[in-house]
C-alpha cells in the first residue's frame, strides 16, 4: 500500500489504522453479482453521470453496504480529479474495491456494454435509414424525474462532507464557481487548496513542502494531420478523447465538433444526432462514440472508436484506486480530500440547477419532478430506476396535453 508524508502518529485512533471506521469489513463480491448489478445500471441509468452516481450510491452504499458514504465521496472525489467518464469510472472503482483487478473488468465492461449495444444498433438504423426515432416525449420526462434521483443522492453524500464550518464555507464558494460558469477542475483544485491552507494555518508545524497527489498518466497524441479514416487514425482520436477530456458529456461533444466536425470528418447534423443518442440511450453518455465511430467505418469503426475512449479510465482508476486509502491516512491529503469531496458535492448540485433551469419550464415537467421527489424521499426503498422510467413513461402520456 502506497504511503505518504505527514500521516498520524496517534495509535489509539481508528483514524490512524483505517480510514473508513464506520465501514463494515468488507467480504470479496462474485463477480457474478458485480455483473448482475452493473449490467442492470447500464441498461436502466438514464439522465448522465451524476444521475448515474446517485443510483450507484443507492445500491452500492445504501442497499448493499459495500462501502460507508465517507469512501464512496471519496471515490467521486478521485473520479473528478481524473480524466474519463466520472460514472464509468466509480463503476471500475467499486469493482476493484469489491473484486480486484477482475472485478475492475468486469463491473466497468457491464456497465458500458449495454449502452455500446444500444448506440450500437441505433447506429446501424441511422446509417441504413438516415433519421433516429422519435423519443423527444420520454426526454420530455425524464429529465425532471432525473433532479428528483441526483437530490436524493446528493443529500446523504453533502451531510457526511460538511464536517465543519471551513468546509461549509469551501462548499458555498464552490458552488457559487459552479453556477457562475467556472470550469469544474478549477472548482475541485480550488477546494482541495483551501482546505489544505486551512490545515496548514491551523497546523502551523505540518510540512509546508508542495505536494503532487498522483501524477496523471497521459497518452500521447498520435493521429497524423491528413490521415485517411483507417481505424488507427479512430483509435487514436478517440483514445486522445478518453485520455485527455475531463467535464460533461457536453464537454464532449464541443471536443468532437473540433476534431471532426470542423475537419469534414462527420457533419455538424450527424453530431447533433449523436447528441440526441447520448441523451436517450442509458448508461455513459461516451457511448455516443460508438455512434460516432459506426458512421465514421462502420461496425470496426464503431467498435474501435469505443474501445478507445473508455480504455484510458481503467488505467487511471486502476492506478489511482490503491491510493485512495493512503491518501485518508495523511493529514494533508485528507484536507485536500475533504475539500475535492465538498467541490464535488457542490458541482453535482449545479448539475440540479441546471436541469432545473432547463426542463421545469410548464406545468407537466413540474408535476414529474414533484412525483419523483416524493418517491425518492417518501419510499427510498424504490429503485431509483423506477424513478426515471416513470419519468420517462409520464411525460409521453403528458407531453401531448396543454
Amino acid at each position: 500500500m502506497p504511503s505518504f508524508p505527514d500521516q498520524p502518529m496517534d495509535s489509539h485512533s481508528n483514524h490512524s489504522n483505517d480510514p473508513y471506521p464506520e465501514q463494515s469489513p468488507k467480504s470479496p463480491t462474485s463477480l457474478h453479482e458485480l455483473a448482475g448489478l452493473f449490467g442492470r445500471l447500464g441498461i436502466t441509468a438514464f439522465g448522465g453521470p451524476a444521475a448515474h452516481i446517485a443510483m450507484m450510491q443507492k445500491e452500492v452504499v445504501d442497499r448493499r453496504k459495500w462501502m460507508d458514504h465517507d469512501h464512496f465521496l471519496d471515490l467521486i472525489g478521485a473520479t473528478n480529479l481524473i480524466p474519463g467518464p466520472n460514472s464509468t469510472e466509480m463503476a471500475i472503482h467499486i469493482g476493484r474495491e469489491r473484486a480486484g483487478w477482475k472485478g475492475l473488468l468486469v463491473a466497468g465492461t457491464c456497465f458500458i456494454l449495454p449502452a455500446v449495444i444500444i448506440t450500437g444498433a441505433i447506429a446501424w438504423a441511422y446509417r441504413r435509414y438516415g433519421h433516429l426515432p422519435q423519443v423527444a416525449p420520454f426526454i420530455f420526462g425524464i429529465k425532471p424525474a432525473v433532479i428528483a434521483v441526483i437530490a436524493g443522492a446528493v443529500y446523504p453524500l453533502a451531510k457526511r462532507a460538511l464536517k465543519s464550518g471551513f468546509l461549509w464555507v469551501t462548499g458555498a464558494l464552490a458552488l457559487i464557481a459552479g453556477l457562475y460558469g467556472v470550469n469544474e477542475i478549477a472548482v475541485l483544485f480550488g477546494g482541495g487548496g483551501l482546505t489544505i491552507g486551512w490545515y496548514v494555518f491551523q497546523k502551523p508545524g505540518a510540512k509546508k513542502a508542495g505536494f503532487l497527489p498522483w501524477v496523471i498518466l497521459q497518452i500521447q497524441q498520435a493521429a497524423a494531420h491528413g490521415a485517411n479514416l483507417e481505424n488507427l487514425r479512430i483509435f487514436f482520436t478517440f483514445l486522445k478523447i478518453g485520455a485527455i477530456l475531463y467535464g460533461s458529456g457536453y464537454v464532449l461533444f464541443a471536443f468532437l465538433d473540433s476534431e471532426l466536425v470542423t475537419k469534414g470528418l462527420l457533419t455538424r447534423q450527424q453530431l447533433m444526432d449523436a447528441i440526441a443518442v447520448g441523451q436517450f440511450t442509458p448508461g455513459p453518455v461516451f457511448s455516443s462514440v460508438t455512434f460516432i465511430g459506426w458512421q465514421l467505418n462502420n461496425l470496426s469503426g464503431a467498435i474501435v472508436a469505443t474501445v478507445a475512449v473508455f480504455l484510458p479510465s481503467f488505467i487511471f482508476v486502476a492506478a489511482i484506486n490503491p491510493l485512495v486509502p493512503a491518501m485518508r491516512r495523511s493529514r494533508i491529503f485528507s484536507a485536500f480530500l475533504d475539500g475535492v469531496n465538498v467541490a464535488s458535492v457542490a458541482i453535482i448540485m449545479v448539475v440540479c440547477v441546471e436541469f432545473g433551469r432547463e426542463t421545469v419550464t410548464g406545468w407537466q415537467p413540474i408535476l414529474i419532478a414533484i412525483l419523483g421527489f416524493v418517491v425518492t424521499f417518501g419510499f427510498r426503498r424504490v429503485n431509483s430506476a423506477w424513478v426515471i422510467l416513470g419519468g420517462g413513461l409520464l411525460g409521453y402520456l403528458l407531453s401531448a396535453v396543454t
